[in-house]
């Protein structure tokens, strides 16, 4: 099927992007990478009258380490993440951007159009909840800055007018003795996984001083396991500790029955990522590198 007719629109900065977006009214819509709006256009689930196409707007797409925080720009594709000796200082960006899809998405697709989408079954807003994130924003009106978990509030929702885009995303890189772990379960590797696992600990010797753990693809956001980061937080990391996160972890969100699985299998599922995530975040944050790859059945 093909798109609606659409009005197409070339910026040649993002605050001429902004400007139009202002002029166009609720129609028009952002182009970055396009990996999620030209397929529902294609749909026509998408049909905006309006397309304004940041694909030409010069110094958009960079990864710049400054003051202790990774700052992106917000058309860096998956793959310039996934291949940046910056972006390997914290292997779950490595885990996240290396685990999208197929080459072809990770060539297009960005990580500033990925968070604006707010897609429930997306993976960077699971990753980047378990880090010091920020979220630049632009508009007519100037600029300000949304921690990401006030960024996100529903579904397809984000805390953006209809004049405002995603200029910059701002990563704090952790302390010593922290490290993280993203893994995925996915019926293969171009569709979007059944769930996943974002975990993040910081430890102190055999303590766990900190944690953050987040859920993806079962809730209508990014779902926080409060109670699962409980379980670890201030407690050596055994098998007890890890089987109360994991119990923790499957009442934590509400996923809903479909063709990827029951809501029942989906909570099992999500523990046994978790479990996985911990050990490697675990070994990660004691200096050792390790490799992952998300789990395809």
């Amino acid at each position: 099927m093909y798109p609606r007719a659409f009005h197409y629109h070339r910026a040649n900065s993002l605050n001429e992007a902004a400007t139009m977006l202002s002029q166009l009214g609720d129609e028009a819509k952002l182009l970055a990478g396009g990996q999620s709006l030209i397929p529902l256009m294609k749909l026509r689930f998408a049909n905006p009258r309006h397309l304004v196409d940041l694909n030409f707007v010069l110094g958009t797409s960079y990864i710049k380490e400054e003051g202790g925080v990774l700052q992106f720009g917000a058309l860096t594709r998956h793959s310039e993440i996934e291949n940046s000796s910056l972006s390997a200082r914290l292997p779950i960006l490595h885990d996240c951007a290396a685990g999208i899809a197929d080459v072809q998405i990770r060539n297009r697709g960005t990580i500033g159009g990925s968070l604006a989408e707010a897609d429930p079954s997306g993976d960077w807003a699971a990753v980047l909840l378990t880090q010091k994130t920020e979220v630049r924003c632009l508009s007519p009106r100037g600029e300000r800055t949304v921690p990401l978990k006030d960024f996100i509030t529903d579904a397809y929702t984000t805390v953006l007018e209809h004049d405002e885009l995603v200029r910059e995303i701002i990563v704090k890189v952790p302390e010593k003795g922290s490290g993280g772990a993203y893994l995925a379960f996915k019926r293969s590797a171009p569709v979007y996984p059944t769930a996943s696992a974002a975990v993040q600990l910081t430890m102190a010797g055999d303590i766990c001083k900190d944690a953050a753990i987040v859920l993806g693809c079962i809730g209508l956001v990014p779902v926080k396991a409060i109670a699962a980061e409980d379980a670890l937080r201030g407690h050596k990391i055994d098998d007890k500790a890890v089987a109360s996160a994991m119990e923790a972890v499957r009442v934590a969100g509400d996923p809903q029955s479909d063709m990827r699985g029951s809501a029942e299998y989906k909570r099992t599922l999500a523990a046994a990522l978790v479990k996985r995530a911990i050990e490697v975040a675990l070994r990660r944050a004691r200096g050792e590198r390790v490799e992952v790859t998300h789990i395809y059945a």
